[in-house]
């Protein structure tokens, strides 16, 4: 949900040497000339954040029934179990970022990884905290703010470990996110990507993640994070088939975190017995979806999609973060007013909340990323380069 999506021209296999094997190409893929975009993936993602906002709007309980007035299972009495599915949309969030990073970290040095991940997630998600802590400490808004020691501490992403409360419900995916970036760069970025290290990590994290979780320790859990890597494993498996489609490992890497993913999915969601979770999704419906992302992501990493190159889609993909950002609590804010405040019918609430969000995201990103993201990524990227100072 992070990512952002530049295409590079696919990098042709090394010629085999007479009658040795085929090698891999292992060098960084070389941009296109035109310097586009992987478009089809960026529609991708604003499809997953949509399909997560339908889910936090109309899919479930607990503080949204505040916005509502009533539950969700009354507003919209036959949408509401498919707007369950749509929590299913962080899992091909993870596919495509397994993809995006392996993609991105290929070739930069372990400062340069760190400077794009900081100035990619950052200066969004620091407005955005503001924004919502502002909101919800206004009069007449129906949710608390989170203290201000909270608040502060949400600004380091580490609210999560750190038992604080959370101002932006999303934000436990950038943890997972967080997680995730710092094991490849630890196991790829800092001794150099390549194809070997790529597979070892996404081999030894596929056999950690069952362990782990038969052996129930929650450190393990905590760095493992079985229920979530195969995403992030298929993904980086799926970049490898975009350097190579004919690399067989690669294959059996997206196959496997397939079959390994469906099963944590449906594991833990067919009967989610979480406080406003509604009960009882169908594990066929599950697996469909998980299908869906693995299957779209390789589709466009195998150049399916490129047909899919319309301009609009880069903008959809520019808006997909700081709308998955805001969308949620802000978006209960607008619900109440629009439904109980001035009468609009729900479905047309869900439409206008949706358009309300987009043009928040829209805001973010002309007023916050455009000149924030690059700034800070120069600055972090040259703090490595400076001399020490003489003492």
């Amino acid at each position: 949900m992070t990512e952002t999506v530049v295409t590079t021209a696919k990098p042709q296999p090394t010629a085999p040497a007479p009658g040795g094997p085929r090698q891999a190409p292992t060098g960084p893929p070389r941009r296109k000339a035109s310097g586009g975009r992987l478009r089809a993936l960026d529609g991708l993602r604003l499809l997953a954040a949509l399909m997560v906002a339908l889910y936090h709007y109309g899919g479930r309980g607990g503080d949204v029934t505040h916005a509502w007035g009533s539950s969700p299972q009354i507003q919209f009495p036959t949408l509401h179990s498919w707007f369950a599915y749509g929590c299913l949309g962080v899992q091909i969030f993870f596919v495509i970022s397994g993809f995006v990073i392996c993609m991105s970290g290929w070739g930069r040095s372990l400062r340069d990884y760190f400077a794009s991940r900081v100035a990619r997630l950052m200066p969004s998600y620091w407005v955005a905290v503001v924004l919502v802590t502002a909101v919800f400490a206004l009069p007449g808004v129906a949710y608390e703010a989170v203290s201000p020691s909270d608040a502060l501490v949400n600004l380091t992403l580490l609210q999560q470990p750190l038992g604080a409360d959370r101002v932006l419900g999303v934000c436990w995916t950038l943890w997972v996110e967080i997680r995730f970036y710092a094991l490849f760069a630890l196991c790829v970025v800092l001794p150099g990507a390549n194809r070997r290290r790529v597979v070892l990590l996404c081999a030894v994290w596929t056999l950690l993640a069952a362990v782990t979780r038969a052996a129930d320790q929650p450190f393990l859990d905590l760095v493992v994070m079985p229920e979530y890597a195969p995403f992030f494993i298929g993904g980086m498996g799926i970049y490898l088939l975009y350097r190579d489609r004919r690399d067989a490992v690669a294959w059996g890497i997206v196959l496997v975190s397939w079959l390994t993913g469906q099963h944590y999915a449906v594991q833990s969601l067919w009967h989610s017995d979480g406080p406003g979770h509604f009960s009882y999704r169908s594990a066929s419906v599950i697996i469909l979806i998980v299908t869906f992302g693995f299957a779209a992501v390789l589709a466009v990493a195998l150049g399916w999609l490129s047909r899919a190159d319309w301009p609009w889609l880069t903008v959809a993909g520019a808006l997909t973060y700081p709308f998955y950002l805001v969308h949620e609590h802000l978006g209960w804010a607008v619900i109440e007013v629009l439904h109980q405040d001035f009468g609009v019918p729900s479905w047309m609430t869900v439409g206008c909340t949706l358009a309300v969000m987009l043009t928040l995201a829209w805001l973010f990103n002309r007023y916050v990323e455009e000149w924030a993201t690059p700034l800070l990524r120069r600055t972090l990227a040259a703090a490595g380069t400076r001399p020490a100072p003489k003492g």
